[in-house]
C-alpha cells in the first residue's frame, strides 16, 4: 500500500500542476467551446478540475446524466457512468464525482499490479512496476472522468484473482470489465490460458504441459470464465430494448468514421506518418494532409497539429510492438496473449485523418507492459531514467489535455 500511495500522490501531481498552470499560461484552446458539464463551476473549481475534464469526459457525463438519448452516446459503454451517477447522487456534482471514481479506481488498480507483479516477478520488481504505470505519459487518463482507471482496476483484479485460483470472481470481476470498455470481452483470452496452462497457485499442474498439451484439467470451475462475456452481453442487451443490439458498433462506424480492417491502422499509420512529416517539413502553407470539414476540438483543422499526432501516434506504436515482443519473451503465455489481442483488436480500426487515434490510451491499460519495463529498466540500472522521461512527457501531455489540446 505504501508503494501504491507514493505512485498515487506523485503522478497526480505531476498532472494537476501541469495541466493547472497551462490552463494559467495558455488558457483554453480558443477554438474550442468547452462543454457545460465539463465546466460547472467558477474560475477556480474549473481551472482545478481542468486537467480531468476534457473531451470524452463530457461524453461519460452525459451518460451518467441522462444515459444513451443521443445515437453517439452508443460508442462509450455504461459501467463507470453508472457509477458516477451513483457517487454524483451522492456528492451532488457529476464532475467531481467521476474525478473521485477515477482516482479511487487508480488507487485500487496501482494496489491489484503491486500484488500481481509481486506474485509474478517478485517482490523487487513491484515498486517499479506501479511507478512506471503511474508515471507513464499518458497516465493522465487515470484521473480523468474517462474509463481507463476502472477499467485498468478490473482487468488486473481480474487476473489476480485468476492467477490465485479465485475463478467465481475473476469471471465476475471479468464481466464488469467487459462493461466498462470494448475490449473488456477480451480478458477471456488470459483466463482461460491461466486455467490451462497455468501459472496457478489453487493447484500444481497435474501433466508437464506441452506446447499445445494443458497442464491442468478442465473442471466445473471453468463454468465461471463464461460470466466474462456477460457484460458485453447486458450492454448489447440494452442496447437492443431501445431498437439497435449493435449500436455500439454502429456509433463508432458513424460518428467516428471507424471501419474494421484488419491490423488496418498499421499501414494507414505509416502512411499518413511519412506524409505528416513532409507537412512538417513542407510547413501549415502546404496542405500535404487531408483534413476534415469540420473542426473537431481545434485540433484536426491545423495541418501541423495533426501532423505531431500522426507522429506521436506512431512512436505509441513503435513502444507498443517492442513492449509486447518484451512481454511474449518474459512473461507467461497469458499475459503475451492479452496484449496482442488487444493491440490486434486497437489496431483493427483505423479513424479517418488520423489513424492510430487513440493508442496511446489503450497502450496505459495493457498492465504486463509495465511488469515487462520494470524488468527491463531495473535489470539494465535505468528505472530513474525511465521515469524521468516518462513523467517529463507526463507533464506536457497533461497540460495539452487541460487546455483541451489533443491528446489520444
Amino acid at each position: 500500500m505504501r508503494d501504491a500511495w507514493e505512485a498515487l500522490w506523485v503522478s497526480r501531481l505531476v498532472v494537476f500542476a501541469a495541466g493547472i498552470l497551462g490552463v494559467l499560461k495558455f488558457g483554453i484552446d480558443p477554438l474550442v467551446t468547452p462543454p457545460p458539464p465539463t465546466k460547472p463551476f467558477g474560475f477556480f473549481g474549473n481551472l482545478v478540475t481542468a486537467p480531468s475534464a476534457s473531451f470524452d469526459a463530457a461524453f461519460h457525463l452525459a451518460i451518467a446524466d441522462t444515459g444513451y438519448d443521443e445515437p453517439a452516446r452508443a460508442a462509450f459503454f455504461p459501467l463507470y457512468a453508472l457509477v458516477v451517477k451513483a457517487v454524483g447522487w451522492v456528492l451532488g456534482s457529476p464532475l467531481l464525482a467521476g474525478i473521485g471514481v477515477s482516482l479511487a479506481a487508480f488507487a485500487v488498480a496501482l494496489y491489484l499490479i503491486h500484488r500481481l507483479a509481486a506474485l509474478e516477478l517478485g517482490e523487487a520488481y513491484a515498486r517499479p512496476t506501479v511507478l512506471l504505470a503511474a508515471l507513464f505519459p499518458t497516465a493522465l487518463f487515470f484521473s480523468a472522468v474517462y474509463t481507463e482507471a476502472l477499467f485498468l482496476a478490473l482487468s488486473v483484479g481480474s487476473v489476480l484473482a485468476a492467477r490465485r485460483g479465485q475463478w467465481a470472481l475473476a469471471g465476475a470481476v471479468g464481466a464488469l470489465a467487459a462493461a466498462t470498455r470494448n475490449t473488456g470481452v477480451l480478458l477471456l483470452v488470459p483466463l482461460v490460458l491461466l486455467y490451462l496452462y497455468g501459472p496457478r497457485e489453487d493447484a500444481p499442474p497435474r501433466t508437464a504441459a506441452g506446447r499445445l498439451r494443458p497442464g491442468y484439467p478442465v473442471r466445473p470451475d471453468a463454468a465461471w470464465l463464461a460470466l466474462v462475456p456477460a457484460g458485453l452481453v447486458a450492454f448489447l442487451a440494452h442496447m437492443a430494448t431501445r431498437g439497435d443490439a449493435l449500436a455500439p458498433l454502429n456509433a463508432t462506424r458513424e460518428f467516428w468514421g471507424r471501419e474494421t480492417a484488419p491490423l488496418g491502422a498499421v499501414w494507414e499509420g505509416l502512411g499518413t506518418g511519412f506524409d505528416s512529416v513532409r507537412q512538417l517539413v513542407l510547413g501549415p502553407e502546404s496542405r500535404v494532409l487531408e483534413l476534415p470539414t469540420v473542426q473537431q476540438a481545434g485540433q484536426l483543422a491545423d495541418p501541423s497539429a495533426l501532423a505531431a499526432a500522426n507522429l506521436t501516434d506512431l512512436g505509441f506504436l513503435a513502444f507498443a510492438v517492442l513492449a509486447t515482443v518484451g512481454v511474449l519473451r518474459r512473461l507467461p503465455l497469458a499475459y503475451g496473449a492479452y496484449t496482442v489481442a488487444v493491440l490486434a483488436v486497437t489496431l483493427s480500426a483505423p479513424a479517418p485523418f488520423e489513424p492510430l487515434a487513440s493508442l496511446p490510451r489503450y497502450v496505459v491499460v495493457l498492465f504486463p507492459v509495465f511488469m515487462w519495463l520494470a524488468l527491463w529498466t531495473a535489470e539494465r540500472r535505468r528505472l530513474p531514467i525511465a521515469l524521468a522521461l516518462s513523467g517529463g512527457l507526463l507533464a506536457v501531455l497533461s497540460l495539452q489535455f487541460a487546455t483541451w489540446k489533443w491528446v489520444a
